[in-house]
């Protein structure tokens, strides 16, 4: 069963806007960190944004501040990651993950993924 599915994404140019969604389901997502992950071509997994179970609490990567932005609706089990003026180098595969136990933009703590949903930029 999937727990989170991703929608969104696709081909934009530099300086475009794009919205990924996240829909979690089977769990109790309002205990839930979410957090988005990309991964450029050839590259490792990198964290994105990371937003607390309240929605109170949100970090960013240095490279997306300002730019992007990660938001929730516990009512619907749903986050959203805003992206406005894309650079090129914002290519990759995007994922969307949930760890239950605490605020950290460390991959390997997340126990469910969502399937990756590919942003390609063009300069």
């Amino acid at each position: 069963q999937d727990r989170l599915v991703q929608s969104g994404g696709g081909s934009v140019q530099a300086g475009d806007s794009l919205t990924l969604s996240c829909k979690a389901s089977g769990i109790t997502f309002e205990r839930y960190y979410i957090a988005w992950f990309r991964q450029p071509p050839g590259k490792e997994r990198a964290p994105v944004a990371l937003i607390s179970p309240s929605g109170i609490d949100i970090n960013y990567a240095d490279s997306v501040k300002d730019r992007f932005t990660v938001s929730r609706d516990n009512d619907q089990y749903t986050v959203r990651l805003q992206m406005n003026n894309l650079k090129f180098e914002d290519t990759a595969v995007y994922y969307c993950a949930a760890n239950s136990r605490y605020s950290t933009m460390y991959s390997a703590e997340y126990e469910y993924w969502g399937q990756g949903t590919q942003v390609t930029v063009s300069s």
